[in-house]
Order: structure tokens, then C-alpha cells, then sequence
């Protein structure tokens, strides 16, 4: 774990934004065991063998969750956005998050990184 990662996660005005950033760190570390973890353009990047996996944003409202190496995934109809080559989905507060289902999307994606 990257203490750059840390602070920008403890960092978080919103509690339910800083809570929501720690599981989704949780869910990168567990479907991609070797990812490396930095903090790039202001934001957490995580990567395998050198090239981005994943990265955590916040913004006003939401928690965007982007997991790259997407094109040959199977998503979910309406839940992810982006170009095929990466996916984005945004969370509100109050939102439920399927771990489970992250943790395999990344895991998939990150398999042939």
C-alpha cells in the first residue's frame, strides 16, 4: 500500500466518498494481488506490470471507478460508461456496491496485463 494512496483516501472531506475509495482500494488489491499503487494526475492509479488497471476519482456528488483493459469484458447493460478499451462507473451516496462483481470485472480485465 502506497501512503501517497493513504493520505489522498484520508484526505476526503466526504466520509461516505472516503469509505467508499477504501473498499474500492480493497477490491483492486484483492482481484489484482501484484498491483502497484500510485497517486497520478491527483488521483489513485493502480497498475500491473507497469499499465494502469484501475483508477479511483471523486468529484462533487460521486466515485468514479474506471478499470482499463475492458474490451473483452461482459458489464452490465447501464452501469458502465466509457470507451470500450475502459469503463467507468459512477457511485452516489447511498448507492450499494456489488464487491464482489468489481472484484471479478478487475480481475478479468487485469488477467491479461
Amino acid at each position: 500500500m502506497n501512503q501517497d494512496v493513504t493520505d489522498f483516501i484520508e484526505a476526503i472531506k466526504e466520509s461516505w466518498q472516503g469509505e467508499l475509495c477504501s473498499r474500492l482500494r480493497e477490491v483492486v488489491h484483492q482481484s489484482i494481488p501484484e498491483v502497484q499503487e500510485r497517486i497520478q494526475y491527483k488521483k489513485p492509479h493502480f497498475l500491473k506490470n507497469g499499465k494502469y488497471a484501475a483508477v479511483i476519482s471523486t468529484s462533487k456528488d460521486a466515485v468514479s471507478f474506471t478499470i482499463f483493459n475492458a474490451s473483452e469484458l461482459v458489464l452490465p447493460e447501464g452501469m458502465f460508461d466509457g470507451p470500450p478499451e475502459r469503463k467507468t462507473i459512477k457511485l452516489r451516496q447511498g448507492q450499494t456496491v456489488d464487491t464482489d462483481q468489481l472484484s471479478s470485472l478487475v480481475s478479468q480485465a487485469a488477467s491479461t496485463l
